[in-house]
């Protein structure tokens, strides 16, 4: 497909993803193996499909559509989560599979790291049977989330999503996601997924595992040989924008307060494609991608404040 990034300039967001519940653990290590450890324990929306498309709306994207799946045990408490944050929820309620769970273990040291413990549940189960071309009306991108890549069904979905935006001329983004997922899978088999893709917003790990290189810049110009637009995310060291195997820019992090850095990439991501559909070019969409990452990590959980009303 390539072409430019910036095309679709003003049209809606389409995010194909994950919507999972949260339990985010904050505590000051070390964790206290066989025994307790005090911490602070939230319930929250999540995901990084969700999330992204909250930021998106938070970045200033007037229409954004997620298309996900979860379990009848949470649907309507993360259809209403979704809505309050202006994102329009296209979820399918799966009859079998609760909702997904992430475990959050959040050390509130200086750099707030986190780990997860993953139970990805219904939005797993996702998959050809719950698209329709007909989601891509008025849509002037389309992102997906990397999740999507580590079952059956959806790697199917993604198949079929990216050969109906390439049919109508709609860019697609992927944020890899993980990792730790990521190595299970095989770079191999991922550049094969993902051919045909527009950008790729790894970060700085999922970047280095991809090319098998050691420094993140020599990392993003070896995968923009790839894919046109390659937007690689350091946290505190910013990001780097890289197209035809050069890296184009480096991008200073906004300044930030850490309390909880989940989600943080998801929000540099949901800003980046929000100023992208404003028409910002790459370089000063991934500026917005950094403010939003800092403005992330200074909050508990993974999803931008409550729209106003």
């Amino acid at each position: 497909m390539g072409g430019s990034v910036t095309a679709g300039h003003g049209g809606a967001l389409l995010v194909v993803g994950d919507v999972v519940t949260d339990v985010v653990a904050r505590y000051r290590g070390p964790l206290s193996a066989g025994t307790d450890t005090a911490a602070s324990i939230h319930r929250l929306p999540g995901g990084a499909g969700a999330n992204v498309a909250c930021w998106a709306v938070y970045g200033g994207c007037g229409d954004v559509r997620l298309l996900g799946r979860v379990g009848a045990d949470a649907a309507a408490w993360h259809e209403r989560e979704l809505g309050a944050r202006g994102v329009r929820p296209l979820l399918v309620v799966d009859a079998a599979a609760p909702t997904g769970t992430v475990i959050c273990l959040v050390d509130t040291g200086a750099a707030a790291e986190r780990t997860f413990l993953t139970d990805s549940g219904a939005s797993s189960r996702i998959g050809p049977e719950d698209w329709s071309d007909a989601l891509l009306d008025g849509v002037a991108r389309l992102h997906l989330s990397g999740y999507l890549l580590f079952s059956e069904p959806s790697r199917a979905l993604v198949e079929v999503a990216l050969a109906a935006a390439r049919a109508r001329g709609v860019p697609v983004s992927l944020d890899p996601a993980s990792a730790g997922f990521l190595s299970g899978l095989g770079v191999d088999r991922f550049l094969d997924l993902v051919e045909g893709l527009d950008v790729l917003l790894p970060s700085r790990d999922e970047a280095c595992l991809l090319t098998g290189l050691l420094d993140p810049a020599d990392s993003a110009a070896k995968l923009s040989r790839h894919v046109p637009s390659v937007i690689v995310k350091q946290g505190a060291e910013g990001a780097l924008v890289a197209r035809s195997g050069v890296v184009c820019a480096r991008v200073p992090a906004a300044p930030a307060s850490p309390r909880d850095s989940t989600g943080a990439g998801d929000a540099f991501t949901g800003a980046f494609l929000a100023a992208l559909i404003a028409g910002a070019g790459p370089e000063d969409a991934a500026v917005a991608g950094c403010r939003a990452g800092a403005e992330a990590v200074g909050r508990v959980g993974a999803r931008p404040p409550r729209a106003a009303g």
